[in-house]
């Protein structure tokens, strides 16, 4: 089943809009998988965003697919070979650092919908003209921050962003504060110590505690 890029973005936006921020999870052992997408979801963050980074990283979307309440996505889609891994896996979005024709066509080949990345305002008018108008702004911190955000947004006001890649707890409401920021994706809600140690609890309230983040309206 093919998807469009209008139809896509306009899924992207949906799960964006599910919370102000989307965990980035980098996950090593698959025994984690539900009590942290568990622990996620009871927080308040029910958008999960699994890195492709590690072995476990496939069987960790087939788990957390199985949780209650959540929409688990693949990040770090390169390949067409890792969107259909992804989707066969279970992942209902992927999420891809960059943007090249083959990962777009894959992803509308495969029905899946993709928050692209783009870093640069070539980037984002070359996605807005296939019709993706919501974009992943990664490497976030280290492409200009919320300053490049917001200067982005001038000529392109039809475009949103989910900044990634530096966004923390100190500095997420700086970026949630701009008018074409639907969400960011973080990792400090899922810090490796309190995974290793199995403080869910821990995970819960720091997930409960970004869910009260305010994004502009």
């Amino acid at each position: 089943m093919t998807v469009s890029p209008k139809a896509a973005s306009l899924r992207a936006r949906e799960i964006c809009s599910l919370a102000p921020i989307v965990p980035v999870l980098v996950v090593d052992d698959v025994a984690t998988a539900r009590p942290l997408a568990k622990a996620l979801i009871a927080g308040g963050l029910p958008a999960l965003e699994v890195t492709l980074r590690t072995p476990a990283a496939l069987e960790v979307v087939r788990v957390m697919s199985g949780v209650p309440g959540g929409h688990v996505g693949a990040g770090t889609l390169i390949t067409p070979e890792d969107v259909r891994a992804a989707k066969e896996a279970g992942a209902t979005f992927g999420v891809s650092p960059g943007a090249t024709d083959e990962i777009l066509a894959a992803c509308e080949a495969e029905g899946l919908t993709l928050l692209p990345g783009a870093a640069t305002a070539s980037e984002a008018m070359r996605l807005l003209a296939r019709g993706y108008d919501m974009l992943k702004f990664f490497p976030a911190e280290a492409s200009g921050g919320v300053s490049a955000l917001k200067a982005i947004g001038g000529p392109l006001p039809q475009v949103s962003f989910c900044p990634t890649g530096g966004v923390s707890a100190a500095n997420a409401g700086s970026y949630l504060s701009q008018k074409n920021v639907v969400c960011a994706g973080g990792s400090w809600v899922a810090p490796k110590d309190l995974i290793a140690v199995g403080d869910w609890a821990g995970i819960e309230t720091l997930a409960r505690d970004a869910a009260q983040l305010e994004v502009c309206k």
